[in-house]
C-alpha cells in the first residue's frame, strides 16, 4: 500500500492545477483539500506550509483527515518542486523520462515556462505589462517544440506538459472573454494575434493539452469566468 498523499490547493490556482494534472496523469491515489484564502484555516501555515501558500502536499505518516495533518508526514511546497516529487514517486508514469537528456529537456522546458509564460501572463492579466512579453515567451517556447511531436518533450506526457497547461487555460479565458485588469479589448486583440500562422505550432500544441481528459476533469472554466467577472469590474478603457 502506498503512503498517503494529500494535496492542499485552491480551485483557481494555476500552480495547484499543475499538481492535480500530474497526479491524475500518474493515476496516483491522493486526497485534496481546498484552502479558502478568504478564510484561511489557522492550522494551515503552522502544520502544512509556513509560507501559507498553495499548492502544498503532505506525504507519509498516518492516514488522517486533511484538516488535521500529522506532524509525522513530510511537508513539501512550491509547485515545480512538487511536480518533480510526484514524477519521482511514480517513475513508471513517464512524467519524468528515464533518459538523462530528455530529463534535462523537461527541466529546461519547465524553467522556460516559468520565466517566459507564467510571469508575462500574470503581469498582463494584472494590467502591469502589455501582452508583447507573452508573445515573446510563446515564440521562445515554440522553438522548443519539435515538429511532429504531440508533447513538450519526447513521445509521452511529462511534467513539462503539466507545468504549462494551466497557462493555456488562462490564455483561453483572457482571449475569449477579455477579462483582466488590462485595458478593455486587449485580451481580444491578443487572441487575434495568436490566430496567425506565426504561432500555429504553439497553438496546436496548446489545443492538444486543452483536450486532454485530465485537464477537462480538473478545470472548471465557467466557474473561473464567473469568479473573475466579479473581480474585475473596473477597467481601463
Amino acid at each position: 500500500m502506498s503512503e498517503q498523499l494529500t494535496l492542499y490547493l485552491h480551485k483557481l490556482s494555476p500552480y495547484s492545477l499543475k499538481i492535480e494534472l500530474a497526479l491524475i496523469e500518474a493515476n496516483a491515489p491522493y486526497k485534496s483539500y481546498q484552502v479558502d484564502f478568504q478564510n484561511k484555516p489557522e492550522w494551515f501555515a503552522g502544520k502544512v506550509n509556513p509560507a501559507g501558500k498553495v499548492p502544498a502536499v503532505t506525504y507519509g505518516g498516518p492516514n488522517v483527515e486533511p484538516d488535521d495533518p500529522s506532524p509525522l508526514s513530510a511537508k513539501i511546497a512550491e509547485s515545480n518542486v512538487i511536480l518533480e516529487f510526484v514524477a519521482d514517486l511514480y517513475p513508471d508514469s513517464g512524467l519524468l523520462p528515464k533518459d538523462l537528456v530528455l530529463r534535462a529537456k523537461v527541466r529546461f522546458f519547465i524553467d522556460a515556462t516559468t520565466k517566459h509564460i507564467e510571469g508575462p501572463c500574470y503581469a498582463f492579466f494584472q494590467g502591469k505589462e502589455p501582452y508583447d512579453n507573452i508573445l515573446k515567451g510563446i515564440e521562445f517556447i515554440q522553438e522548443l517544440l519539435e515538429e511532429g511531436r504531440d508533447f513538450a518533450v519526447g513521445d509521452h506526457y511529462t511534467i513539462a506538459d503539466a507545468c504549462i497547461s494551466p497557462q493555456f487555460e488562462a490564455l483561453k479565458i483572457i482571449t475569449k472573454t477579455d477579462i483582466g485588469k488590462f485595458p478593455v479589448g486587449m485580451g481580444y486583440k491578443l487572441g487575434e494575434e495568436l490566430k496567425g500562422p506565426k504561432f500555429a505550432k504553439f497553438m496546436k500544441y496548446a489545443q492538444r493539452m486543452l483536450d486532454r481528459p485530465s485537464l477537462k476533469q480538473t478545470y472548471d472554466e465557467e466557474f473561473a469566468i464567473t469568479f473573475f467577472k466579479t473581480r474585475f469590474t473596473e477597467r481601463v478603457q
